[in-house]
C-alpha cells in the first residue's frame, strides 16, 4: 500500500453521527473482491438519486469538495457491519484521512490496514476542523503523521495520538502482507532448516 507521511488536501465536512458502513458503501456493491473501482459508489445513496443523478447538496458533489482527501466526520463513524469495502471505497475516491470523535473498532482497524489514517480527536477540536472544512476550496488542511499534527488553513495546529506500531506501518506502506515479507529472509532460513531436518515432509 502507499506510504502515508504528510498529506495536504481539501477537508470535506460531514457532521453526521453514526455513519455506518452501509452508508459508506451500500451492500449491492460488495460483490467485488477488488480494492479498486468502488470510489464511484462511495456514499451512493446520499450522492445520487434513484435515477442516478447527483444530489447537488451532498458535500462530495459540491465543486469545492470533489477532490477532497480528508473527511471531518461525526461521532461513531464506520459503525455497522464489518465490510472492508468501506475503507476500499474511501481510498478509491481519494480519501486518505478521516477525522472524528470516535470510530467503530473494526472500521478503525481496517483503515490502517488499507492506508487510511483515522484520527480520533475530542469533540471541540473536531468542531474547529469542521469549521475549517466549511471554507470550501480554502479548506486546505495538512496532516503530518511523523509529528502527529494537523495544521488548519490559518496555521493553527492540533496534536493527535496514534499507536506507534500502526504509525510505523502507515509511514512505511506496510499492510499485513508487507509485514510478513519483511521477514522473508527469516522465513526462507526456517524453511530450509526444516527441509533438512525433515526431508520426508
Amino acid at each position: 500500500m502507499d506510504k502515508f507521511t504528510t498529506l495536504t488536501g481539501i477537508a470535506a465536512p460531514m457532521p453526521l453521527i453514526n455513519v455506518d458502513t452501509d452508508m459508506i458503501i451500500p451492500k449491492q456493491f460488495l460483490k467485488t473482491i477488488k480494492r479498486s473501482g468502488l470510489g464511484v459508489n462511495l456514499f451512493d445513496e446520499m450522492r445520487f438519486d434513484d435515477d442516478g443523478n447527483e444530489i447537488p447538496e451532498f458535500v462530495l458533489n459540491k465543486p469545492a469538495y470533489r477532490n477532497a482527501q480528508i473527511l471531518v466526520a461525526g461521532d461513531n463513524f464506520g459503525c455497522g457491519s464489518s465490510r472492508e469495502h468501506a475503507p476500499w471505497a474511501l481510498l478509491d475516491f481519494g480519501i486518505r484521512c478521516v477525522i472524528a470523535p470516535s470510530f467503530a473498532d473494526i472500521f478503525y482497524n481496517n483503515c490502517f490496514k488499507n492506508g487510511i489514517l483515522p484520527i480520533v480527536l475530542p469533540q471541540d477540536e473536531v468542531d474547529k476542523l469542521m469549521d475549517d472544512a466549511e471554507r470550501g476550496a480554502n479548506a486546505v488542511v495538512t496532516v503530518d503523521l511523523d509529528s502527529q499534527t494537523i495544521t488548519g488553513p490559518d496555521g493553527g495546529s492540533i496534536s493527535f495520538e496514534v499507536d506507534a506500531f500502526r504509525k510505523h506501518c502507515l509511514m512505511n506502506g506496510l499492510d499485513d502482507i508487507g509485514l510478513t515479507l519483511e521477514k522473508a529472509a527469516a522465513i526462507d532460513t526456517f524453511e530450509a532448516q526444516a527441509q533438512q531436518a525433515r526431508p520426508w515432509v
